[in-house]
C-alpha cells in the first residue's frame, strides 16, 4: 500500500521543482503515475532517486497512436521502486514520459538507475525508442540483421499479413 502522505510530500516537492514540466499525476491505491517533459526526465529520475526510488523494476514503451483518436506518440514509462526505504516498499512509482513517433528520442536513465540498461535496449529494438547516452544500445531480441519496423509498433505488419 502506498504511503499516501510521504507520495504527496514527493508530488507537492516535484511540482515546486518543476513547476508544469510535471504534466501529469496519477495515485491510486498501489498506482503513482507521473509524466514529465522529455526536457527535465533526467533531473526528474535523480530527484526520485533521491527521495528513496533506488532501482528500475522495469521500463514498458507504448505506441499511443490509435485509429479513432490518433496521438502520434510512444509514451516510455519507468517503474521505479525502493529496496532501502521502509515506507516505499511495495510502492511502484512511474516516470512516464510522452516522445512524438516520428522523433522517439530520450536521455538514458541509466546514469541514474543502473537496472534500465536491458530495459532501454528493449524498448529501442521494439518500438525503435533512442536512449542519448545509453551505454550499449544494440539489439537484445531481435537479430542484428533486423530491418523492418520496430514490431511493437501498431502499423507493424507479419511477414504474409496484410
Amino acid at each position: 500500500m502506498i504511503s499516501l502522505s510521504k507520495v504527496q510530500s514527493i508530488i507537492d516537492e516535484m511540482r515546486k521543482l518543476f513547476g508544469d514540466r510535471v504534466k501529469s499525476v496519477i495515485v491510486d491505491r498501489k498506482i503513482l503515475k507521473v509524466e514529465v517533459d522529455r526536457s527535465i526526465v533526467v533531473e526528474a529520475a535523480r530527484f526520485l532517486k533521491e527521495k528513496g526510488f533506488d532501482h528500475v523494476k522495469g521500463v514498458t514503451g507504448v505506441d499511443l497512436i490509435a485509429l479513432t483518436k490518433p496521438e502520434n506518440a510512444i509514451e516510455v514509462i519507468y517503474h521505479a521502486g525502493s529496496y532501502a526505504d521502509e515506507e516505499l516498499k511495495g510502492t511502484v512509482l512511474s516516470l512516464s514520459v510522452k516522445l512524438p513517433r516520428d522523433e522517439p528520442e530520450m536521455p538514458s536513465l541509466t546514469q541514474v538507475w543502473r537496472s534500465a540498461e536491458y530495459h532501454e535496449r528493449e524498448t529501442f529494438e521494439m518500438l525503435g525508442v533512442r536512449f542519448a547516452g545509453h551505454p550499449d544500445l544494440r539489439r537484445l531480441l531481435l537479430p542484428e540483421w533486423y530491418s523492418d519496423i520496430p514490431p511493437l509498433r501498431k502499423d507493424f505488419k507479419p511477414a504474409g499479413r496484410v
